[in-house]
């Protein structure tokens, strides 16, 4: 019993690993462009990404969930998404990467914005064009202080996942709460609390060897 419990929670933590995975890919450089957005001189552009930024921020991601999936369905009779694994799985990721780019585009912003103005100006004094000192001068320094608020929120994200199955995601909750049912044991419930301790100490230890790479900074 014990093997093909394992068995069944791993399937449903590659699909976890998968959305965790993904939901980096795309919200890592999506929030970068939506703090550029927030901190924008044009108010027809810094306005609307900051109010998408507090609704987001402001609104529980299980909310978020239901409406993306459920939504485009219920006001234009046309599910978008599918009613297979795939098509479920697609708008987690939608709803996730989308929920974690604003929170990330705020860690950003603070991270841009404490860099002292006058190292952009000794930039300009020095030639450099305006892209040349962000990715030399402001965007190093701002890995170094934006690794702790990052780190946090990735290893949240690991735990996050789990509300992927409010629409059916086969995620590994899923997985273990499905033994209630099936065979009436609970104990396989309790076993995934293993897997995210483990992936969130691989995790911390990750973020622990980059923060210490980045000493030199000091």
């Amino acid at each position: 019993m014990f093997l093909t419990v394992t068995a069944s929670l791993l399937e449903g933590f590659v699909t976890t690993v998968r959305l965790f995975v993904l939901t980096l890919v795309f919200a890592l450089p999506l929030g970068l462009i939506i703090s550029f957005g927030s901190m924008s001189r044009f108010r027809v552009i810094r306005l609307p990404i900051r109010f998408l930024i507090w609704v987001v921020r402001g609104t529980p991601l299980l909310l978020q969930l239901l409406i993306i999936y459920y939504g485009p369905g219920i006001i234009f009779h046309n599910n978008v998404w599918g009613s297979n694994d795939g098509g479920r799985f697609t708008a987690a990721l939608v709803a996730f990467a989308v929920n974690y780019a604003c929170y990330f585009s705020e860690i950003y912003r603070g991270g841009i914005q404490s860099i002292p103005v006058g190292q952009q100006e000794a930039g300009q004094v020095l030639g450099m064009t305006k892209s040349q000192i962000f990715f030399r001068v402001i965007l190093l320094q701002v890995i170094k202080r934006i690794v702790p608020p990052m780190s946090n929120e990735i290893i949240t994200l690991v735990k996050d996942t789990s509300l992927a199955r409010v629409i059916a995601v086969y995620e590994i909750i899923w997985s273990g709460q499905a033994f209630i049912k099936s065979a009436g044991i609970v104990w396989p419930l309790f076993y995934t609390g293993v897997f995210y301790l483990l992936f969130s100490g691989l995790l911390t230890m990750l973020f622990s060897h980059i923060e210490k790479k980045l000493d030199y900074f000091r």
